[in-house]
């Protein structure tokens, strides 16, 4: 009898924990249904509005006319920069699968549902990680879901009206010789839209993963100085990469990416701070 009494004590704190493990998983499962809920109903929202969403944003920034074009041809004119002037490009897009617009209205359709719903999916996933902080570190990460939204939505904006039209320019007049002309795929158009535009908006996230990261102790602001100089080669050469042959191209996709890495080393270095306060306190 009191063997069976012992076990059952034993066993209780494991069955709690089990039930605690199935309750948490439980709240991750409501959090990831709302955060597709959400991205859901504005995707069938930019459904609704094809035109809007090709005609005057997707397809904008291969014409003529899109603010960019004309605002770089411009400047290019003043600075007497022939190749700032992207504003000639024409591109014809080509659809060559019988489903290909279809499928590709509802892609760009969640894309879109995605890239709106950020702001509420980052507040649904801060929901979720916010009980397991302590009283201090809920205070020093107070207007996170804010500033995370803000960063990722800043990405977005400026690769669509900076890094896409001049990637568009480059990777669409580039021609290996005369005798092979581009014929633009719809699918290949909207994939490298799609990819620089989301792969930006995630890159000037870079400070809040680096706050994280310090706050957990796997990354340091001595670190991250030290290898300034190969951070700074790196993005160089993706500035080289996406932006046509001139200097000047490449300094306006340097100097965001460039101020997003020393004002990620200037959080790193208040959050270590903290860190060892806390520590040593």
């Amino acid at each position: 009898m009191h063997e069976d009494i012992s076990n059952k004590k034993e066993n209780k704190p494991e069955q709690e924990k089990e039930m605690s493990f199935w309750e948490h998983l439980e709240e991750l499962r409501m959090h990831i249904f709302r955060s597709l809920a959400a991205i859901l109903i504005l995707a069938i929202v930019a459904f609704l509005n094809k035109r809007i969403i090709f005609d005057y944003i997707i397809l904008a920034p291969k014409d003529t006319d899109f603010i960019t074009n004309r605002l770089l041809c411009q400047l290019g004119e003043i600075l007497s920069i022939d190749a700032l002037c992207i504003g000639r490009l024409n591109l014809s897009i080509q659809n060559i699968n019988m489903s290909g617009q279809f499928m590709t209205h509802l892609y760009v359709s969640l894309i879109a549902g995605l890239i709106v719903a950020a702001p509420y999916v980052i507040w649904e996933l801060w929901r979720f990680i916010m009980p397991a902080l302590k009283q201090k570190e809920k205070k020093h990460s107070t207007g996170a879901v804010a500033v995370s939204s803000l960063l990722f939505l800043a990405g977005v904006l400026f690769a669509y009206f900076l890094i896409v039209p001049l990637t568009i320019n480059f990777l669409g007049t580039y021609q290996v010789s005369q005798d092979v002309p581009n014929q633009i795929n719809l699918n290949s158009y909207i994939s490298t839209v799609v990819s620089v535009t989301i792969a930006v908006g995630i890159v000037f996230e870079l400070p809040i993963f680096v706050f994280f990261l310090t706050k957990v102790g796997i990354l340091t602001p001595a670190f991250m100085r030290k290898n300034r100089k190969i951070m700074l080669v790196i993005v160089l050469i993706l500035s080289a990469i996406i932006t046509p042959p001139d200097v000047f191209s490449q300094i306006l996709v340097c100097i965001p990416l460039v101020g997003l890495y020393e004002l990620s080393i200037r959080i790193s270095e208040k959050v270590y701070r903290q860190r060892e306060v806390e520590l040593t306190g």
